[in-house]
């Protein structure tokens, strides 16, 4: 059988971590994993017919509209919807209002055409499920391969302490949103610094900065040579959405996290077991001083996050789940003979994928 992911392109990071990093359990499965990027203009059409005669389209975080959606269903035998951010809202920084009606009323039709949604996180998960049958939409979180991560060797004390900071340009505006904060931690630190590893070069004022080129390659090693993992989310619908690749990437090369108190932060970032939890500047400054006098917090708290990549977001343990789930979804369409307007519930029966993956199999989350 084969899987065609219509995707924004091969390097781009929902791609790499929620479909790529399984294609070696698809295989297993015997699944063929293709993907092909979403042309714009008229060119789209022929991407959206190129799922013809294949078992099964994914169609990744793309709001189309009607008419390019009719005809993507038409031509997918079996059509799965995946997810990991509130795309059907604007993002933090757009000049517009978040909520839009647009892109809400395309996801809408995504949604209801797709035989199974897989979302990042549990909110995703709830959302879509108010648009579809709950049965339909399946709890799919970023994994990581704990193997591609060397550990931090937590040597560094005291004022040459480095901090780590990985993403796109798109999540640039979040780290300069953390100015203030940086600030805070520089006066109290005055020799510690900032390790910025993104597609782009950063303005930051507050803390003083080394930038290092994003490479798929280094970006593990670059951050297994700083000491502590800082994230921050906006509070507000967009930062809902977010399913904290940059934190479980931390917690693999075994760092601890500082992070504010919003949305996946709160999942992940266990306070004063794998990081710590600060909304403040006094109470940055205050979190990240702590780690950087003591080796030993930080090896503690940062194996902790490494246990529990390895436990809950492994890669080995999401990746058989999720090809079963799609073997199981194309048989089900070629043996049923589903296509547009399906509205019978037959994923109920299947295997649901599910955080807890040693009591629980897959369930879809309301």
């Amino acid at each position: 059988m084969k899987v065609l992911a219509l995707i924004e392109s091969a390097d781009h990071v929902c791609y790499r971590y929620r479909l790529n990093a399984f294609a070696w359990a698809m295989a297993q499965e015997g699944l063929l994993l293709e993907a092909l990027p979403i042309q714009k203009g008229l060119g789209r059409i022929s991407t959206l017919v190129a799922g013809r005669g294949v078992e099964i389209v994914v169609l990744q975080r793309k709001l189309l509209p009607a008419w390019q959606l009719a005809i993507l269903r038409r031509s997918a035998k079996c059509l799965v919807y995946d997810i990991d951010d509130a795309v059907f809202r604007r993002d933090t920084f757009a000049r517009k209002r978040q909520q839009s009606r647009g892109r809400l009323s395309r996801f809408q039709g995504v949604v209801r055409a797709a035989d199974a949604v897989l979302a990042g996180n549990e909110y995703l998960a709830q959302f879509a499920s108010a648009h579809t049958d709950a049965c339909r939409v399946h709890l799919v979180p970023t994994c990581i391969e704990p193997s591609w991560y060397p550990q931090a060797s937590h040597r560094r004390t005291g004022r040459g302490v480095r901090l780590g900071w990985i993403g796109q340009r798109s999540m640039l505006p979040s780290l300069r949103i953390m100015d203030q904060h940086l600030s805070a931690v520089g006066r109290q630190l005055a020799d510690i610094s900032l390790r910025v590893i993104s597609d782009s070069l950063p303005q930051i004022t507050g803390l003083r900065t080394e930038f290092r080129p994003w490479s798929s390659a280094s970006e593990s090693a670059e951050l297994a040579d700083t000491d502590i993992g800082i994230s921050w989310l906006a509070d507000d619908l967009w930062g809902a959405g977010k399913c904290g690749l940059k934190v479980l990437q931390y917690m693999a090369a075994g760092l601890p996290v500082v992070a504010n108190s919003v949305g996946i932060h709160r999942k992940l970032v266990i306070h004063g077991k794998s990081g710590f939890l600060a909304d403040t500047p006094e109470e940055w400054a205050a979190a990240i001083s702590r780690l950087a006098g003591d080796p030993s917090l930080r090896h503690r708290l940062g194996n902790a996050g490494r246990q529990t990549v390895e436990a809950d977001y492994n890669a080995r343990c999401w990746g058989p789940k999720l090809a079963k789930l799609l073997r199981q979804l194309a048989e089900k369409q070629m043996s049923q003979g589903r296509s547009w307007g399906s509205t019978a519930c037959e994923n109920a029966a299947l295997p649901v994928l599910s955080p807890n993956l040693a009591k629980q199999p897959l369930e879809s989350r309301r």
